[in-house]
């Protein structure tokens, strides 16, 4: 999809001889940029042209003195044909609050790190949380927009009042065939957020993003909920949840998938063929009929009333409803029973059949292809509301068992299935969650019997997916426990980030405390480009991202404002290039600074055509809020 994206023009190491400052430098250092908890383990990372195994590093505070000294540690590989040699670098003895930075000297040279923190989890993370928060809210369209530097106009008001249409078909490269066919019917299709750096908006993609931050705020309630002063995502979940209750017809039994077209055709203009800012949509092209469909955005219905609706769909609604009933039973009460009836509705009209997947049109926006797991996630959300006390009148279903079964089920049926532990926590596959939400719904019930899986089994397919991350992991230089060069690196780590953390948490061990806070350095600088993937976290990330408001409104410098917290998709297999009319050049200089530390396989490049590397997205963004709130969690200094 068309986005826009940010970039960074300093290398992350510094030869401390200006004379030998190359364009490629013969060694760099990587560290985590947001820092390390002060009772982590601690790991960075010299990246060298040649072997260096006698070189020293120096951990050096903010004054000047050393706080820990020692040789390199083991060379962990080759990353590329320029980087032969990878060393970890390892300062778990450095307990003590404060700023840092890494030298390392082998006697004829000097390179340093970028700053880091060392500190208590609770402020280590504090800006980052808030970061992700104000990207959602960034991203917010329709009438109630948060105005902030990036934003100072409503976009998409025309949507209140949006016209539905059947399902189009589309060509090979998802540009719509001929019209489209209207049903006559309008509806409410204001609001939601923005999918990516495009203005498109997604059933799909909202629907995954309100039930994670609803987790946030019950689960994480002083990290991300009521007691936060700086990121309570309690408004934003509920912002998100009104868009997806107007995407549902409760009464009809009518789902909507979809507002806007992106790939249009010769006759109709779509969102991802122009460039612009969201205000400019309502009386974009005047009165020209090419325009019509960016004035007049489209909602596709998913099907006729009362059909059965694609299970991958059907179970995050589920999630996100009766995840609105436990927040609001008791202080919204009437709010809560019209979500637990949504909630119940849409669950039974899941298609346990299915052929492909609904997603987005075109299907390979988003090509989802599992969905017991998005089951097992609604099941097992309303067995916890209809457990929670005394059911409201008039709901479908009163036994909470029920669910509890029904959850049982799917998640057997995943574990059973064609993709088990084929991926980890994000959009595609939310076992990573699904499965830590119901071991907990049947320790709550008193673990009954009978049951088509067990605790054991699900704790099994947990640590089946963590070990996975792990053999990657040793295979990586840098101890990623996902490939570099695959779409949502970014995504994936911060998923697996909140897995490790589920696990040790289920199992009262640390099995995994070592890879967690090594998984989230990755994202966060401690890779090869010296990059942290998520904007405003860290010292160089993102500058020029493909997102149209960061690219037209931005700074595309780094400097204030940036569309801070959005997690782009991070290293991949290549970087995308196309201009649309419109784009800032970024970087103004044309110069890629990454494509030095690229290996013949993973490519990382922050340019505004590279939608494969450099778009931030809804989905992308949504677990990270999570994996720093666990961070602060598991702190043991806190009671």
């Amino acid at each position: 999809m068309v986005a826009a994206a940010l970039l960074v023009t300093a290398p992350a190491l510094i030869p401390v001889n200006a004379a030998e400052a190359a364009p490629s430098a013969r060694a760099q250092v990587r560290v985590d940029q947001v820092g390390y908890a002060t009772t982590a383990t601690k790991r960075a990372y010299l990246m060298t042209a040649t072997a260096d195994p006698r070189a020293v590093f120096r951990v050096v505070d903010s004054r000047g003195d050393v706080a820990y000294a020692s040789a390199v540690g083991v060379d962990q590989g080759a990353w590329s044909s320029t980087y032969d040699h990878v060393y970890a670098m390892d300062f778990n003895r450095v307990a003590r609050d404060g700023s840092f930075h890494i030298v390392v000297s082998d006697g004829s040279m000097q390179v340093r790190s970028p700053v880091f923190r060392i500190d208590a989890p609770a402020r280590l993370y504090a800006t980052a949380m808030a970061n992700s928060l104000s990207f959602y809210e960034n991203e917010r369209d329709g009438p109630d927009f948060i105005p902030s530097a990036l934003r100072n106009a409503p976009g998409h008001l025309n949507d209140e009042d949006a016209m539905t249409y059947l399902i189009p078909k589309v060509d090979s490269n998802g540009n719509f065939k001929g019209d489209l066919a209207s049903l006559g019917v309008t509806v409410d299709a204001a609001g939601g957020w923005w999918d990516a750096g495009d203005y498109l908006k997604f059933t799909e993609t909202i629907s995954y993003v309100v039930g994670m931050m609803e987790t946030d705020v019950r689960d994480f309630p002083n990290q991300l909920g009521p007691g936060s002063a700086t990121a309570n995502y309690s408004a934003e979940a509920a912002f998100g949840l009104i868009w997806l209750e107007n995407m549902w017809n409760d009464s009809t039994k009518t789902l909507y998938l979809q507002v806007g077209i992106g790939e249009g055709n010769n006759s109709i203009v779509g969102d991802h063929d122009i460039w612009r800012l969201p205000q400019a949509d309502d009386t974009y092209g005047g009165t020209n009929p090419e325009d019509r469909y960016i004035r007049n955005r489209p909602v596709f219905r998913a099907g006729p009333p009362g059909s059965l609706i694609s299970p991958n769909i059907a179970g995050r609604l589920a999630a996100d409803f009766a995840l609105c009933y436990q927040l609001d039973r008791v202080s919204e009460p009437n709010q809560a029973a019209t979500c637990l009836k949504d909630a119940e509705d849409v669950y039974a009209l899941a298609d346990t059949h299915p052929g492909q997947l609904q997603t987005a049109i075109p299907y390979d926006f988003y090509p989802e292809t599992e969905w017991r797991d998005d089951l097992e996630w609604g099941a097992t959300e309303l067995y916890d509301a209809l457990s929670a006390g005394p059911v409201p009148p008039g709901m479908p279903k009163t036994n909470a068992m029920y669910y509890l079964r029904q959850a049982a089920h799917w998640a057997h049926a995943y574990i059973t299935g064609p993709n088990d532990a084929a991926d980890t926590l994000n959009l595609y596959d939310v076992t990573g969650l699904a499965h830590f939400e119901l071991y907990n719904a049947i320790e709550q019930s008193g673990n009954p019997s009978g049951l088509e899986v067990t605790k054991a089994q699900l704790l099994g397919d947990l640590r089946k997916q963590l070990d996975k991350a792990v053999t990657q992991s040793n295979a990586d230089p840098f101890g990623f426990g996902f490939p570099w060069d695959t779409f949502d690196t970014t995504s994936h780590g911060a998923g697996l980030v909140v897995m490790a953390a589920e696990y040790d948490e289920l199992t009262d061990t640390d099995a995994f405390a070592r890879d967690d806070s090594r998984w989230l350095g990755n994202i966060l600088g401690a890779n090869a480009w010296g990059t942290s993937l998520i904007v405003g976290d860290g010292s160089t990330f993102p500058d020029c991202m493909q997102h149209q408001v960061a690219n037209l409104v931005g700074s595309r410098n780094g400097s204030s404002p940036v569309l801070a917290g959005a997690a782009v998709e991070g290293p991949n297999s290549f970087a995308a290039t196309g201009v649309v009319a419109g784009m800032r050049r970024c970087p103004a200089s044309g110069v890629d600074t990454f494509a030095q530390f690229n290996s013949a396989t993973a490519v990382y490049q922050d340019n505004v055509q590279s939608w494969s590397t450099d778009e931030p997205a809804l989905d992308l963004t949504a677990a990270t809020p999570m994996a720093f709130a666990w961070q602060v969690d598991n702190d043991p200094s806190v009671p």
